[in-house]
């Protein structure tokens, strides 16, 4: 009987190397967050959840802890342009948003002279604590540089530039809210921080604020 030639066995080809999975490569790095934050020291008269009243200024003593330390690069020059971030907010919400833009600025390092706040509804508790003792004395409370300072629209005007400027929409004409912005964005060095009702914003925004 003729013998079949053997067909030749084909042997499965060792696998090569795998392809690096596409999990492989480096994801996008998130934006740095500050953290951990050490603990910020309380804001003006608000120990724990609860906000006082009289509302209580904080001391220099307290605007000292919350500066940051000398270590590290020196900071670059603050824009000639602020930067502007928008915090979605009902009128009633407003001046809530705004003290927790606030109190976030703090824990992250800025001192509290730094900060302005305009409101361009009912004015918040502490400048209307401080009118309370007459203008001089609110003014002076400016005029030191020490503490986060709170001004109603109408007469914000009279406050001097910081680097760090926070809008609160909190009810009031188009009026007010057209000059508060407008003269929100002229003060603010550094960052301009608006808390209301986006449609509103971006329409004062876009008239040219």
């Amino acid at each position: 009987m003729p013998l079949i030639p053997e067909e030749p066995q084909i042997h499965e080809s060792a696998q090569g190397p795998r392809a690096t999975p596409a999990s492989g490569r480096t994801a996008p790095t998130p934006r740095p967050v500050p953290g951990p934050r050490p603990a910020a020291p309380p804001r003006p008269g608000r120990p724990g959840p609860l906000r006082p009243a009289p509302p209580v200024q904080r001391t220099s003593r307290d605007a000292a802890t919350a500066k940051p330390g000398p270590s590290g690069p020196t900071a670059p020059a603050a824009a000639a342009t602020p930067q502007i971030q928008l915090i979605p907010a009902s009128p009633e919400g407003a001046l809530d948003a705004a003290e927790e833009a606030v109190d976030l600025l703090l824990e992250s390092g800025r001192a509290p002279g730094d900060v302005l706040v305009i409101t361009t509804g009912e004015p918040h508790p502490w400048a209307t604590h401080e009118l309370s003792f007459g203008d001089a004395a609110y003014w002076a409370q400016h005029d030191a540089g020490d503490d986060v300072f709170y001004a109603d629209a109408a007469v914000a005007e009279r406050a001097s530039s910081r680097s760090v400027v926070v809008v609160a929409i909190n009810g009031g004409s188009e009026d007010a809210a057209v000059t508060a912005l407008s003269l929100a964005h002229s003060r603010a060095g550094a960052l301009l921080i608006v808390c209301g009702d986006p449609q509103r914003i971006n329409s004062v925004l876009g008239a040219g604020v």
